[in-house]
């Protein structure tokens, strides 16, 4: 940067970064380059660099430029679904006999990932409670490659000191990656702290409008920026032109958007904390959370996703769910429109039975941006009983 230039702010770069005007036609927003392949001036003289989009396309650098602006990295990498990015990231920093240490209330589908997928082409894991450093070192090995964080969790909605756990990681030679899906990079940042990989479902938050499936992977070193392109190549996840221009559409929103669910889900933590049918609210921005410190030193605000335990137990917790009218019955997380779901039954079943099960009285809400007492009205009806 010379001498005089500022760097741009959050917003400016969501809405710039790798995406200057069409130089053909002038175009404000880039085109889509709906193509799979590429004329080449001669034989191994692509123009411009591409010859077939599994290997590059246009619209899909544009969103890559754009992630890693975004989350302050070298490199980043979209895939056709967070699980396509994470199992790259596997199959390429992993081998048979290696291990990772997860977050011991991780994703469910991440969960499956490991334990039916991964495991079976020889990829041990443990999982362990990663706010507590000292269950984190314990849980190592000396053929640890990844710390595996997620912060905040899903569903429980726990806290993991990022700065930290990168000490851990390093200390052993190890990565730490860090599930940045329910933040999104305007909250949080972790290649900031420490971190080495940061994944995303661009699904959620990025994308922003339950439209288009996709993932990503920011990195900080280019080194492994180049060997997870190589691996993105040779395996092939990659999202089509159409996902990364709708999601890239969804980016220029992302700072907005993320105040207005952050001031929605303050409001519906504080309407379930006083209320009898709820015995426990999980939100890293009340003050009791036990990760509100933490949360505070490296998030922006809290995110827009509560969960809560049902006093009435899981019967209580089915029958609040299938009440709920504005907040819609559905799978998935950080679109426009707010959600409700039993997490033990739906996105977290594969779980059930292992020591990753989520308890059966608790509910997930992805509160929206709709107009917050229509939000708080739908919630009290549901309640009732």
């Amino acid at each position: 940067m010379t001498h005089g230039q500022r760097q741009p702010g959050f917003d400016t770069l969501a809405i710039h970064a790798g995406q200057e005007p069409d130089p053909r036609t002038g175009a404000v927003v880039p085109p889509i380059y709906q193509t799979s392949t590429y004329a080449q001036d001669a034989v191994g003289d692509p123009r411009l660099g591409y010859e077939y989009s599994r290997s590059g396309n246009p619209t899909r650098d544009a969103l890559q430029e754009c992630l890693a602006a975004l989350e302050g990295g070298r490199r980043a990498l979209a895939f056709a679904s967070g699980l396509a990015a994470e199992d790259t990231l596997l199959r390429t920093v992993c081998r048979p006999g290696d291990h990772v240490v997860i977050p011991g209330d991780a994703y469910g589908g991440t969960y499956r990932l490991f334990a039916r997928v991964a495991q079976r082409w020889g990829l041990e894991f443990t999982p362990a409670d990663l706010s507590d450093i000292d269950a984190t070192r314990a849980a190592i090995t000396p053929r640890t490659r990844i710390i595996w964080a997620e912060t905040p969790t899903n569903p429980l909605l726990g806290i993991a000191d990022i700065a930290a756990l990168a000490g851990v990681a390093h200390d052993h030679d190890a990565l730490l990656v860090v599930d940045n899906t329910f933040a999104s990079p305007y909250l949080q940042q972790p290649l900031a702290h420490g971190a080495d990989v940061v994944v995303h479902s661009t699904t959620k938050y990025v994308g922003g409008h339950s439209d288009v499936v996709g993932g990503a992977l920011v990195v900080g070193d280019s080194a492994l920026g180049e060997e997870l392109a190589y691996h993105q190549n040779a395996m092939g996840a990659v999202n089509g032109p159409f996902d990364a221009w709708l999601t890239l559409r969804g980016i220029k929103t992302l700072g907005i958007r993320m105040e207005r669910h952050c001031d929605n889900a303050e409001r519906v933590a504080e309407f379930l904390l006083g209320h009898p049918q709820v015995s426990q609210v999980l939100y890293p921005g009340l003050p009791e959370h036990p990760g509100h410190d933490v949360a505070t030193k490296q998030m922006r605000r809290f995110g827009g996703m509560i969960s809560f335990r049902a006093a009435g137990g899981e019967a209580a917790a089915l029958a609040i769910c299938n009440r709920a009218r504005l907040f819609t019955l559905g799978e998935s997380l950080g679109g426009v429109e707010s959600l409700i779901e039993h997490p033990g039954r739906m996105t977290h079943a594969s779980a059930a039975g292992s020591p990753l099960e989520v308890p059966a009285d608790l509910v997930r809400l992805s509160v929206g941006i709709e107009t917050a007492d229509d939000l708080l009205a739908d919630l009290e009806q549901a309640l009732a009983r």
